[in-house]
C-alpha cells in the first residue's frame, strides 16, 4: 500500500468491527488498538506499506507492524517504527499507551510539535524521535519521565532554551540524552543541586548553546561520551570537570569559544586533567582558536588515544617529539595553526598512523622519507608549508595511501616516477612548487586516481603524456601554469569521468581535438593562454554539461556562436582570438557568404575580359601571319615595303641578341620602370648608342605566346624572350621579327 490516510468514517467503522473481535482480546488491547488506529490516522503517507496489517481487524494488534505487547500483563509496551520513510504528525493520543516502556519514531518524516502529553507515559524507558522534522519546542513534561533512560531527540527542527526539568527534575536513571543537530539556544540548564550520576552519553552538538560548561556535570562520574562541538560556549577549556571523568572515551569540544589557561597561553591543565582517562579515544579541540604550545605532556595520555583534532587554532612552536608516544593513534591533525620547525622524525615511528595532517603552518626542512615507514598510511597533507627539496621517492612504499598532498610549498627536484607504484592514490596534489622535469609516463597512468590530480604551478615541461588516458575515474586534471609543449591528444577523452580540465598557461599548439568535447560529465574547460590554433570543435557547443569555458589568449580562428554550451560565455572566455568572429557581445561579425560573392564577381569580369583580348590577339598575330605568307610570293615587294619603313622611321635595325647584350641579359639593374603592361630597361648598344626597351608582359604575351597555327609546346614567350621598342607595333611586322619567332618553333 502506498499511502496511509485514515478517514473518520473508516475509522468509526474500524470501532464497530473491534466490539466483534473484543471477544479475542483483553479491554486493554482494545483500548491500546484504538489509541493505536487514532494515531494512524494522523500518518498521511506511508509509502512502504508498513501499516497494512493495522488495517485489518483480523489481526490481533500485537501483530501489528512495530507492535509489542507483554503477555502477562497483556499491554502494548512497544512502538517502534524507525526508518519507515512515515510522513504526517504525531498524535498525543499515544498517551492512552500507559503500559509504554519504548516509543521509537526515529528516522521518518513526522512534522509538527512533540505533544506534552508524552510526559504522561511514565513508565517510559526510551523515547526516540530522532531525524524527523519536529519544530517548536522541546516540552517541559518530558522532563517528569523519571524512568527514562534513552532520551533521542536529535537532528530535528528544535528550537528555543532545553527546559530545566529535563536536566533537573528528569530521571536519576537517564543514560543517554541527544538533543544535537537541533536550534537549541540558551545555556545547558544543570544547576550545582542537580545530579545526573547515571549519565554516559550527553550529546548536544550543533546547537546555539552558550555559557560555560556547568560545572554540576563534573558529578557525572560516568560519562562516556561528551559533545558539546560546534555550540557558542564560552570560559576556560573544563579542565576541572573532565578530570573526574576517568571513564571518558570521546571528548567533543571543537569549534566553541573555548581559550586556553592563563589568558589564553597554556594548554598544560587541560592535557595534564585527561591523564587519568585511561579509557580516551578521540579528544577534538578544533576550532577554538586556542593559543599555546603543545605540552610534551600530550605523550601522556592514554594509550588508547586513537584519534587527536587540536587543528583551526593558534598553536605556536613546534611539534613535540614526544608525540609518538602515542603508538595507537590512527588520525593526527594539526592543520591550520602556527607551528614551525621541522617535522620531527619521531613522527616516523608511528606505525598505526593512517591520516595525518599538518598542512597550513610554518613547517620548514625536507619531508622525512622514512614517512614512508608508516605502513597503513592512507592520507598524508603537508600542503601550505615552507617545505623544500624533494618528493621523497620512498613514498612508492606507501602502497595503501590514497591522498597526497603536498601543494603549495617550496619543493624541487622532479616528480619520482616511482609515485605510479602507489596504485591505490585517488588524489595527487603537488601544484605551486618549484618543481621542473617532464610529468613522467608512469604517474600519468595512475588508473587508481578517482578525484583529482593537481600539477599546476610548477616547471613542469614536455609534452602531455598519453598515458593520461587511462584516468578514466578522474574527475579533475589540473596542469596549468607550467611549461608544456606539444599538442593535446585526442586520447583525452578517454577521461570519460573528467568533470573538471585545466591545461591554461602553457606552450601547447595544434588543435584542440573534437573528442573533448564528447566527454559526457565535463563541466568546465580552461586552454586558455596557449598556442592553440584551428577552429574550436563544434562537439564543445553541443555539450550538455560544459558551464565554465576559456578559451581566451591562443590562435582559433572560424566562426564561435553563441548557442549551446557556448550561450551563456561573454567576450572574456574569448580574448586574444584575432581569427574569431562570431555572434558573442564583443566579438566581430563574421563575413556573410554573399559578400564573398561581391569579390568573385569583379575576378569574372576580369577573367572575361582577359579571354575577349586574348581572342582579339591570337585573331591579330593570325592575320600578321597570313599577310607574312603572301608576301613571300612577290618578295620584292615585300622588300620595297621595308625600305620604306626604314626610310619613314628613321631607326636601325637591331637584333634580339643586340637587345640582350645591350640590357645585361634583361637584368634588374637595367630596370628603369615598370606599369600595368610591362618593365621598361636601359641599355647601350655596341655602337655606344643609349636604348630605351619596353618589355610588354601581358598584351604581347597573349599574341605571340600562343598563334593558333602552332602547338602549345612551340610557344615563345615575348615578355622574357624578345623584348619590344616602344614602336612594337611597326618593328611586330619586320621580317628579322617574324625570323626569330619561326626559328624559335
Amino acid at each position: 500500500m502506498g499511502s496511509c490516510k485514515f478517514s473518520t468514517f473508516s475509522f468509526l467503522c474500524l470501532i464497530i468491527v473491534l466490539i466483534v473481535v473484543s471477544g479475542e482480546e483483553s479491554p486493554q488491547l482494545v483500548k491500546d488498538r484504538i489509541s493505536l488506529l487514532s494515531f494512524a490516522s494522523g500518518i498521511v503517507l506511508d509509502p512502504e506499506g508498513a501499516l497494512e496489517s493495522w488495517n485489518s481487524s483480523s489481526n490481533r494488534v500485537c501483530h501489528w507492524t512495530g507492535v509489542k505487547c507483554d503477555n502477562a500483563s497483556d499491554h502494548v509496551t512497544q512502538l517502534d517504527l524507525s526508518g519507515l520513510s512515515l510522513h504526517g504528525r504525531i498524535s498525543p493520543v499515544l498517551a492512552n499507551l500507559s503500559s509504554l516502556l519504548v516509543l521509537d519514531l526515529s528516522r521518518n518524516f513526522f512534522e509538527g510539535h512533540i505533544p506534552a502529553e508524552l510526559g504522561y507515559l511514565f513508565r517510559l524507558r526510551q523515547l526516540s524521535l530522532s531525524w524527523n522534522l519536529l519544530g517548536g519546542n522541546i516540552p517541559e513534561e518530558l522532563g517528569f519521565l523519571h524512568q527514562l533512560v534513552y532520551l533521542d531527540l536529535g537532528s530535528n527542527r528544535l528550537a528555543g532554551d532545553i527546559p530545566a526539568p529535563l536536566f533537573c527534575n528528569g530521571s536519576f536513571s537517564l543514560e543517554y540524552m541527544d538533543l544535537s543537530n537541533n536550534s537549541l539556544t540558551g545555556k545547558i540548564p544543570l544547576k550545582n543541586e542537580c545530579e545526573l550520576s547515571a549519565l554516559r552519553f550527553l550529546l548536544l552538538w550543533s546547537n546555539r548553546l552558550v555559557g560555560r560548561v556547568p560545572r554540576a556535570l563534573s558529578k557525572s562520574t560516568n560519562l562516556k561520551w561528551l559533545d558539546l562541538e560546534s555550540n557558542m560556549l564560552t570560559g576556560e577549556l573544563p579542565s576541572e570537570i573532565v578530570r573526574k571523568m576517568p571513564k571518558l572515551q570521546f571528548l567533543y569540544l571543537s569549534y566553541n569559544d573555548f581559550v586556553s589557561h592563563d589568558g589564553n597561553t597554556n594548554l598544560e591543565p587541560f592535557f595534564a586533567s585527561l591523564v587519568n582517562s585511561s579509557d580516551l579515544q578521540e579528544l577534538e579541540l578544533a576550532g577554538n582558536n586556542l593559543r599555546g604550545e603543545i605540552p610534551p605532556i600530550i605523550g601522556d595520555l592514554s594509550v588508547n588515544f586513537l584519534q587527536i583534532h587540536l587543528d583551526e587554532n593558534l598553536l605556536y612552536g613546534s611539534i613535540p617529539p614526544h608525540i609518538s608516544n602515542l603508538v595507537n593513534l590512527t588520525l593526527l591533525n594539526l592543520s591550520s595553526n602556527l607551528l614551525n620547525g621541522t617535522i620531527p622524525l619521531e613522527l616516523c615511528l608511528m606505525e598505526k598512523l593512517e591520516r595525518v595532517y599538518l598542512s597550513n603552518n610554518s613547517l620548514s626542512g625536507e619531508i622525512p622519507a622514512a614517512l614512508a615507514n608508516i605502513s597503513h598510511l592512507g592520507l598524508l597533507d603537508l600542503s601550505k608549508n615552507k617545505l623544500t627539496g624533494p618528493v621523497p621517492d620512498s613514498f612508492a612504499n606507501l602502497s595503501q595511501l590514497r591522498r597526497l598532498l603536498l601543494h603549495e610549498n617550496q619543493l624541487s627536484g622532479t616528480i619520482p616516477p616511482s609515485l605510479g607504484q602507489c596504485v591505490n592514490l585517488e588524489i595527487l596534489d603537488l601544484s605551486r612548487n618549484e618543481i621542473s622535469g617532464i610529468i613522467p609516463s608512469e604517474v600519468a597512468g595512475l588508473r587508481s586516481l578517482k578525484l583529482y590530480l593537481n600539477l599546476s604551478s610548477n616547471h613542469l615541461h614536455g609534452p602531455l603524456p598519453l598515458e593520461l588516458s587511462k584516468m578514466d575515474m578522474v574527475l579533475a586534471i589540473d596542469l596549468s601554469s607550467n611549461n608544456l609543449s606539444g599538442s593535446i591528444p585526442p586520447q583525452l577523452g578517454s577521461c570519460i569521468a573528467l568533470e573538471h580540465l585545466n591545461l591554461s598557461g602553457n606552450v601547447l599548439e595544434g588543435l584542440l581535438p573534437a573528442t573533448i568535447g564528447q566527454l559526457p560529465y565535463l563541466k568546465e574547460l580552461d586552454v586558455s593562454s596557449n598556442q592553440l590554433s584551428g577552429k574550436i570543435p563544434q562537439s564543445l557547443e553541443a555539450s550538455p554539461t560544459l558551464k565554465h569555458l576559456n578559451f581566451s589568449f591562443n590562435k582559433f580562428s572560424g566562426n564561435a556562436s553563441n548557442k549551446g554550451a557556448f550561450s551563456s560565455l561573454t567576450m572574456d572566455s574569448f580574448l586574444g582570438n584575432e581569427g574569431l568572429c562570431g555572434e558573442i557581445k564583443g566579438m566581430p561579425i563574421c563575413q556573410r557568404k554573399h559578400a564573398h560573392h561581391s569579390f568573385i564577381l569583379p575576378v569574372l569580369l576580369s577573367l572575361f575580359a582577359t579571354t575577349i583580348l586574348c581572342i582579339f590577339a591570337c585573331s591579330l598575330a593570325l592575320s600578321s601571319r597570313f599577310r607574312r605568307k603572301s608576301v613571300i610570293f612577290n618578295r620584292g615587294d615585300l622588300e620595297e615595303d621595308v625600305d620604306t619603313e626604314t626610310k619613314d622611321l628613321k631607326h636601325p635595325r637591331v637584333s634580339h641578341r643586340q637587345l640582350i647584350e645591350a640590357t645585361g641579359g634583361f637584368s634588374s639593374s637595367s630596370l628603369i620602370g615598370s606599369g600595368q603592361f610591362g618593365h621598361v630597361y636601359k641599355g647601350v648598344l655596341q655602337d655606344s648608342t643609349r636604348i630605351a626597351v619596353k618589355v610588354l608582359v601581358i598584351v604581347i604575351r597573349q599574341m605571340i605566346q600562343c598563334p593558333l597555327a602552332q602547338p602549345m609546346d612551340c610557344c615563345v614567350d615575348l615578355s622574357a624572350t624578345l623584348p619590344l621598342s616602344t614602336e612594337w607595333e611597326r618593328v611586330l611586322q619586320r621580317k628579322e621579327m617574324f625570323s626569330v619567332l619561326e626559328s624559335s618553333c
